[in-house]
C-alpha cells in the first residue's frame, strides 16, 4: 500500500539567479581546466617549438574570456540582489539563530541526527556561498593583477600593481591565485555532495531547484516568512497588513 503525503511547492530561485548559477558553473569549470593547462602546459615534442606556443596562447585566451564572463556574472549577481532582495547575496550571519541552524544541518550531514529542521535556503550552504564570494573576489583581483602586470594604464598603476606589491611580488600573486582556485573546487565538490545527498534523503527537489526554481516540502520551512519578506511577496504583505488591522481593531482604532 502506497503512503500518501501532502507536500507544498515553494518558489525559491528566480530565473535571474538560475542563469547566474549556471553561467558561474560553466565559467568556473573552464577557468579551472585552462588554469591547470597554463600551470603545466602539454608539450608535443615532434612539433616543437611552434605548436606548443600557439596552443598555450589559445588556452590563455580562453582562460581570459572565461575570467571576464566570471567577473561579469559576479557583478550581475550583486546587481540582481539589489533589485530583488529575495535573491539574497550573503547569509544573515549577524543573527544568532543562523549559527544554531548551521549546527543543526551539519550534525545531520555528519549522520549525528536523523534529520534537520526544514529550510528553504540551507544555512550551511549559504555559509559556504559567503566563503565562495570572498574567494571569487580574491581570484578576480589577483588574476587581473597578473594579466595586466606589464600594462601602462592607470588601472594597472593605481589598482592592480599595488595588489602584486602587497602580496610580495608577482610570484606570490600567482601562488595565491593557484591555491585559492583549488579551494573553490573543493567548495564546489562539497556543494555537489550536499545537494545530491539532500535530494536522496529528503526528496525535496534540491538538485532540480536550480532548473525549475521550486522546492517541495512536507513541512512548513522555518525560513519561509524570511524569504517572503526579502522577496516582498504579495502574500506576505497581505498577512502583515491583516495582522496589523487585527491589532488596531483590538485596541479600538
Amino acid at each position: 500500500m502506497m503512503k500518501k503525503e501532502n507536500r507544498k511547492i515553494y518558489y525559491v530561485f528566480s530565473p535571474f539567479l538560475r542563469i547566474f548559477h549556471w553561467t558561474l558553473v560553466v565559467s568556473c569549470a573552464v577557468l579551472f581546466v585552462t588554469g591547470i593547462f597554463i600551470t603545466h602546459p602539454i608539450s608535443v615534442m615532434a612539433l616543437e617549438p611552434t605548436y606548443t606556443n600557439m596552443y598555450t596562447d589559445l588556452v590563455r585566451n580562453i582562460h581570459l574570456v572565461a575570467a571576464f564572463i566570471f567577473s561579469a556574472s559576479i557583478m550581475l549577481r550583486i546587481y540582481g540582489f539589489l533589485i530583488n532582495p529575495g535573491d539574497r547575496l550573503m547569509p544573515r550571519m549577524w543573527e544568532g539563530h543562523f549559527y544554531r541552524e548551521v549546527i543543526d544541518v551539519s550534525m545531520h550531514y555528519q549522520f549525528m541526527k536523523y534529520e534537520h529542521r526544514p529550510y528553504l535556503r540551507n544555512p550551511m550552504a549559504r555559509m559556504s556561498y559567503g566563503g565562495f564570494y570572498v574567494m571569487a573576489f580574491v581570484e578576480i583581483l589577483t588574476g587581473f593583477a597578473i594579466y595586466y602586470m606589464d600594462s601602462n594604464t592607470w588601472i594597472a598603476d593605481w589598482i592592480l600593481s599595488p595588489i602584486n606589491i602587497s602580496n610580495g611580488g608577482i610570484y606570490m600573486s600567482r601562488l595565491m591565485h593557484h591555491y585559492v582556485a583549488w579551494f573553490i573546487i573543493l567548495v564546489a565538490i562539497g556543494h555537489i555532495y550536499m545537494v545530491f545527498r539532500a535530494d536522496f534523503m529528503d526528496g525535496e527537489g534540491e538538485a532540480s531547484s536550480m532548473i525549475s526554481g521550486i522546492k517541495i516540502y512536507r513541512h512548513t520551512p522555518d525560513d519561509v516568512e524570511e524569504l517572503e519578506e526579502e522577496g516582498h511577496s504579495e502574500e506576505y504583505w497581505k498577512r502583515v497588513n491583516k495582522k496589523a488591522a487585527e491589532e488596531r481593531s483590538k485596541k479600538g482604532y
